[in-house]
Parts: C-alpha cells; sequence; structure tokens
C-alpha cells in the first residue's frame, strides 16, 4: 500500500508545484482588486460606487467555473488569447477578489464615524483620513476575512484542471485513467496534499481571527 501511494506521489506534487503558484499569485491579484473594489464601494462618487457595485456582483452572481472558461475558452473570439495559466489566475482572482472587497468595505464602515469626526477636526483631507485614520484600524478587521478567503482560494485552484492547466487535480485525472484500478489510493493521495497544503492557511486565519479580536478587545 505504501509502495502505491510511494509511486504516484512524485507526479502529484509536480502538480502541487503548479497549484502552489496559481494560489499566490490568484491571492496577490484578489488582495490588490479587493482593496481597489472596497474602496471604490465607499466612494463618494456615485458612478465609482455603481461601476465598482455592478463589477463586484458580476463576479459574485456567476460561477466561478463558467468566467474561467470564458476567459480561456471565449476571449479568443474577441482577439485576447489567454494561456491555461492566465486564465486561471484571472478567473480566480477577480472571483475572489470580488468575494474579499466585501469584508474590505465592510471593515471601512465599521469603523466609528467618530474617528472620521476626528480626522475632520484634525483638518484632514479625506485622503488623509482614509490612509491615517480609517484603514489602519480597518486593515485589523478584514484580516479573519483575508485568512478564509484564502483558504477557499485553495479550493478553487483545482478548477483550473478543467482548463488544461497540469496542477494537482489535473494530475490526478492523467494517473487515474492510466491506472484505473488504483483510484482510490490517487484520490486519497490527492486529498492529503490539499489538506497539507491548506493547513498553513488554516492555522494562519485561525491567528488572525484571535489577534484582531484582541486588537477590538483593546479598542
Amino acid at each position: 500500500m505504501i509502495d502505491t501511494y510511494m509511486m504516484y506521489l512524485p507526479e502529484l506534487l509536480r502538480g502541487a508545484g503548479i497549484t502552489v503558484q496559481v494560489l499566490l499569485l490568484s491571492a496577490v491579484f484578489a488582495f490588490i482588486f479587493a482593496f481597489i473594489a472596497g474602496l471604490g464601494r465607499v466612494s463618494r462618487f456615485w458612478i465609482v460606487r455603481f461601476l465598482m457595485g455592478a463589477l463586484v456582483e458580476l463576479f459574485r452572481g456567476t460561477s466561478l467555473l463558467v468566467q474561467m472558461f470564458f476567459f480561456f475558452f471565449a476571449l479568443p473570439a474577441f482577439g485576447m488569447e489567454l494561456s491555461p495559466f492566465a486564465a486561471g489566475v484571472l478567473a480566480l482572482s477577480l472571483n475572489y477578489g470580488a468575494y474579499a472587497s466585501e469584508v474590505v468595505r465592510g471593515a471601512i464602515l465599521s469603523v466609528p464615524s467618530g474617528q472620521t469626526e476626528a480626522g475632520i477636526a484634525l483638518n484632514m483631507t479625506r485622503w488623509q483620513r482614509m490612509r491615517l485614520v480609517i484603514l489602519p484600524q480597518a486593515f485589523r478587521l478584514m484580516l479573519p476575512g483575508f485568512g478564509n478567503n484564502a483558504i477557499e482560494l485553495l479550493k478553487g485552484t483545482s478548477l483550473v484542471s478543467l482548463v488544461t492547466l497540469a496542477d494537482m487535480t489535473f494530475q490526478a485525472r492523467i494517473l487515474k485513467d492510466n491506472y484505473t484500478g488504483d483510484q482510490v489510493e490517487i484520490f486519497t493521495l490527492l486529498l492529503l496534499l490539499y489538506f497539507v497544503l491548506a493547513l498553513p492557511l488554516i492555522f494562519g486565519a485561525r491567528w488572525l481571527e484571535k489577534r484582531a479580536a484582541r486588537g477590538v478587545a483593546a479598542r
């Protein structure tokens, strides 16, 4: 039994490298998009709030898999051809960034209005109040949500196998086709590898939740 698992492990680990690359790159772009969209949704300009709100709801209200298929299969019809890696990262970034933008917006709105009033009393501009007063407090509240979002993002990376990117799930499907009698071993090993990759994110999210709770209690 151990020999069987060890036989499949190298191929799955090769796919794990792709999975980690997709995860890290998607997390960075999702974080950037979340901040842009989250700040846009609390803008004083209605057109910015409307456009950011429409963009967020578009990606929250449609399937991640369909978005991935659209970027990979449909965009070439408009003269924009993406590699499987680029299509997967783009879809994951926009989808999970849209959900994370609600974390950003909610955290900003949860900062007591007295903090804004204090900034006005100190003759700060709106940008100075946001940068120096509101965001430092709101960021602490965002951390648990970002941690949970990262865990969900890792699980979502398995969908990139459906646009032919050779991640762990893709490698497992290839092994399953070649070794039809060992499906249990292959997918058990795949399950364990995803769990091992998720463990740092799980513990990190719990640590951030405790850190944020202590910060809120201190305030």
